[in-house]
């Protein structure tokens, strides 16, 4: 203890001992160095784990990226495939002379027994029972029950509907009866000898007043006659997409212009001129 008190104000008093700190201090080094390679190595794995992690967590972060931006494509195919649709239809639409409408199919009958659609548009936007619907392809079916806000419609393969049609070919009318299959219509009562080939496009003819004219309905898929029966049996598909199709068009059926409203219209169109 006397001698640690001694050498600490020699030092402090003299410079003797610095040669002698030179040299401890280098055979210390080693020693000094080995006891922090535990530390250092702790240190360094710290560091190596947390540049670990941050890579799994930006790993993860892109990961999520990744599957964000694809339900965007997922969406975006979507949508760009929902305006392919709504421009068939409108392009479909511009055959019409009556005022139309697009709704979009919000639930299907699941009866097996029917071949129903629930559509999003009722009496609130002048629905009507016995109103057409179709799509960009053809006739779909007609409203059976308007709502307020939502509307029952009818398909044409519903084995309980019917719908005149005239061959696009020839001209011959018939009547064309849903079969309560997804996409398969039926002539019934034709005679064998009709002039009726497969690949045939059958279009509504408007008879009835339920339809507009010349929108096609089916394409005859299949002909069977038998010579001892009366009647070929005829099998055609339906030319609307009834198990693909999301949105309707809806046909408003408008006024007839008459003789006596065109006279009216010129009256009108002449005081109009005389006014200032």
């Amino acid at each position: 203890m006397v001698f640690s008190i001694i050498m600490l104000i020699t030092d402090q008093r003299t410079s003797m001992l610095n040669g002698f700190r030179g040299v401890f201090s280098l055979f210390i080094y080693p020693m000094q160095t080995i006891a922090a390679i535990p530390a250092d190595m702790g240190s360094w794995f710290n560091n190596q784990f947390d540049s670990h992690q941050v890579l799994l967590d930006e790993k993860e972060d892109y990961r999520s990226e990744n599957l964000l931006l694809k339900a965007q494509l997922q969406k975006f195919t979507s949508l760009q495939a929902e305006n392919i649709r709504l421009r068939s239809l409108l392009k479909s639409s511009r055959k019409l002379q009556d005022q139309m409408l697009i709704a979009e199919i919000i639930r299907v009958d699941l009866d097996p027994y029917k071949r129903q659609i629930i559509i999003n548009k009722g009496q609130f936007s002048s629905i009507y029972s016995g109103q057409p619907i179709l799509d960009a392809y053809g006739i779909m079916g007609q409203i059976i029950h308007p709502g307020l806000a939502s509307s029952t419609a009818i398909l044409i393969t519903d084995p309980s509907h019917a719908i005149p049609v005239q061959n696009n070919r020839n001209g011959i009318r018939t009547i064309l009866y849903g079969t309560g299959s997804a996409n398969f219509l039926e002539i019934q009562n034709l005679p064998n000898n009709t002039d009726v080939k497969v690949g045939d496009l059958l279009i509504s003819s408007g008879l009835g007043g339920r339809f507009p004219e010349g929108y096609p309905v089916a394409i005859v898929t299949e002909i069977k006659r038998d010579p001892g029966q009366p009647f070929a049996k005829i099998i055609a598909q339906a030319s609307a997409h009834l198990e693909q199709s999301r949105e309707v068009l809806l046909v408003m059926q408008g006024e007839e212009t008459t003789p006596d409203t065109k006279a009216v219209q010129l009256n009108q169109l002449e005081q109009a001129k005389d006014e200032p």
